[in-house]
């Protein structure tokens, strides 16, 4: 008898594709905003978005199924984070809104308010008997 190793899966649920749609907004809008040379905080941008490219990577890789929930809550802090950082650096440390900004930090508080509902989605299916 031959045996099979396991690997583990994540099953996305239907929450799943939003937070991953978001996430590749949020990153891309980051690294838009890195390649734009007359941007003050360019390299910032950059990493932030290549740190949520890592953080999204993490969250879809099965071989860290088991850390699915750590990795959910970094991503939380994250996002969170660089909310918190565009409010004392950003538009509004200088007095302005731009659109872009706006539209950028409704997908990112989007992504945390989708990120909990995961959690609770994941909680009930930790709960349930198999």
């Amino acid at each position: 008898m031959v045996k099979q190793f396991a690997q583990p899966r994540i099953r996305l649920h239907t929450i799943q594709p939003g937070v991953i749609a978001l996430l590749l907004l949020t990153a891309g809008a980051h690294l838009y905003l890195g390649t734009q040379m007359d941007e003050e905080l360019h390299t910032w941008f950059l990493l932030n978005g290549l740190g949520y490219f890592v953080l999204l990577a993490s969250f879809l890789l099965p071989p860290l199924g088991a850390m699915h929930g750590v990795i959910r809550k970094l991503l939380v802090t994250y996002t969170l984070l660089t909310i918190v950082l565009w409010i004392f650096f950003g538009g509004p440390a200088e007095g302005k809104l731009e659109p872009f900004d706006v539209i950028v930090k409704a997908i990112e508080a989007l992504l945390v308010l989708l990120l909990l509902l995961d959690e609770r989605v994941a909680a009930k299916e930790r709960s349930v008997p198999e």
